[in-house]
């Protein structure tokens, strides 16, 4: 698929900090179709039992996916998770390609839903969750400057994912 554009990284944050040294590091790309898709990996220091990731680690990667597909139409909205239903279909394995994708289902003007899967190189459906969230305002999230914190555009040439 199509990528149309791409999303900002933060310093810190464990799945997109690019200053987090434990931090997978992903990016994040608006899609055609009004999704968002990443490919990022896991390593043996993110497994719960060997050859396998730990399932927070993996509810961590579908809570930001689903965050970050609001932002494919509304870059900045920022709020908190309420609800998240998650399958674990297979075990996930480290240090392989992981495909993430996002899509908001509902929008509301206080809430949304955004629907999201992880996916393993040979497109088997290895977890997908629905996840909730509330609409609000940067203070009532964080004492923090939410451009300063964005602050990172990495450029790259992914045409497609």
């Amino acid at each position: 698929m199509k990528v149309i554009s791409k999303q900002r990284n933060s310093k810190m944050c464990y799945i997109c900090g690019m200053d987090n040294e434990q931090g997978l590091k992903a990016q994040f790309y608006n899609m055609e179709d009004g999704s968002v898709m990443t490919k990022f990996f896991y390593s043996e220091y993110h497994q719960s039992f060997p050859q396998r990731v730990h399932g927070g680690l993996i509810a961590a990667m579908l809570d930001e996916l689903a965050f970050r597909a609001a932002w494919v139409k509304n870059y900045g909205l920022l709020g908190a998770t309420m609800s998240m239903e998650i399958k674990y279909r297979k075990p996930v394995p480290y240090n392989i390609d992981i495909i993430g994708k996002g899509i908001v289902t509902k929008n509301m003007s206080k809430f949304f839903t955004s629907d999201v899967e992880l996916f393993d190189r040979e497109n088997n459906l290895l977890a997908n969750a629905t996840v909730k969230y509330i609409k609000l305002p940067i203070e009532k999230v964080a004492n923090a400057d939410f451009h300063e914190e964005m602050c990172y555009l990495i450029e790259d040439d992914v045409k497609e994912l």
